[in-house]
């Protein structure tokens, strides 16, 4: 059997409220021979008799007062969804799913999420946790609507565009004594707590002791930064990071910072679908993402 369809319903339901199939026309704006085909063809599909036809109108039979209270629900959603999506488009409502790492989602996003509620409060906005390169996979899916990661090498059908450019430091226990300069030759020669490989921070890291011309050797690789602050502050041997926000708040009790020489930072993007696909409400989230761009 084929799938109910709600214009039909629509007309049952009008039928049955007006008393009448040349009341349902008008009020539908159809003609009446299309009133009586949408009745006909929905009996036909269901094999049961719906209304009463006699000289003092229409009334619905048992089944026929069944159809009209279920189509009056499935009418009712209908026309929520179709109200949720015209909201969505407009960026006055909606869902947008945007993915981060752990440490965006800890130090910067919270401001994002605030103004996101304080100015557009019907839009939900759907955090996940991913790296870089699994955000790209997840946005081209189009099991995300934007992403923040470290690179600007996307593929061609997604946009790309600066968001924030954060100064990378070294974080050190409290009781190591550092030049004024942390240097990778010097750093070098400590026990290091570094990013996993299948990171940009790593590569990033990597890149800079080799400016130094040495090859570091940690003792430790992860991929979480507050776990890893946690082991510099305990003695276990220093990290490079970024400071996002605050210096004063970047760093754990017990723990040193001081810049690096090259400087190095930490660069993050904001990818999306092509802006004619991209609705209201995600339009809204990445205006309130410039807000606390930074470059």
């Amino acid at each position: 059997m084929r799938e109910l369809n709600l214009d039909q319903l629509r007309t049952l339901v009008s039928a049955v409220d007006l008393g009448t199939f040349s009341a349902a026309a008008a009020a539908l704006h159809l003609s009446q021979p299309t009133v009586s085909l949408h009745v006909a063809e929905l009996e036909e599909r269901l094999g049961v008799r719906l209304l009463l036809r006699g000289s003092g109108g229409v009334k619905p039979t048992g089944a026929g007062f069944l159809l009209v209270q279920r189509a009056r629900s499935l009418l009712r959603d209908a026309e929520e969804a179709v109200e949720a999506i015209r909201r969505h488009a407009a960026g006055t409502a909606g869902r947008v799913r945007l993915g981060a790492t752990t440490s965006i989602v800890t130090f910067l996003l919270p401001e994002v999420l605030r103004s996101m509620e304080v100015h557009h409060a019907d839009i939900d906005v759907d955090i996940r946790i991913v790296g870089t390169f699994d955000a790209l996979s997840s946005v081209t899916r189009g099991d995300l609507d934007v992403a923040l990661v470290g690179t600007q090498e996307v593929p061609d059908d997604l946009v790309v565009r600066r968001w924030r450019r954060d100064p990378m430091m070294a974080f050190m226990p409290e009781s190591w004594m550092p030049p004024r300069r942390v240097t990778p030759r010097w750093l070098a020669g400590k026990p290091l707590i570094a990013n996993d490989a299948t990171t940009i921070l790593h590569r990033q890291t990597v890149e800079w002791f080799a400016s130094g011309g040495v090859v570091p050797q940690p003792r430790i690789e992860m991929n979480y930064t507050e776990a890893m602050k946690s082991l510099v502050a305990a003695g276990y041997g220093a990290a490079i990071l970024p400071v996002e926000g605050p210096t004063a708040a970047a760093a754990l009790p017990g723990i040193r910072m001081a810049p690096l020489n090259p400087v190095l930072w930490r660069e993050t993007w904001i990818v999306h679908r092509a802006l004619p696909v991209v609705d209201g409400a995600t339009l809204k989230l990445l205006e309130t993402l410039k807000q606390i761009a930074q470059w």
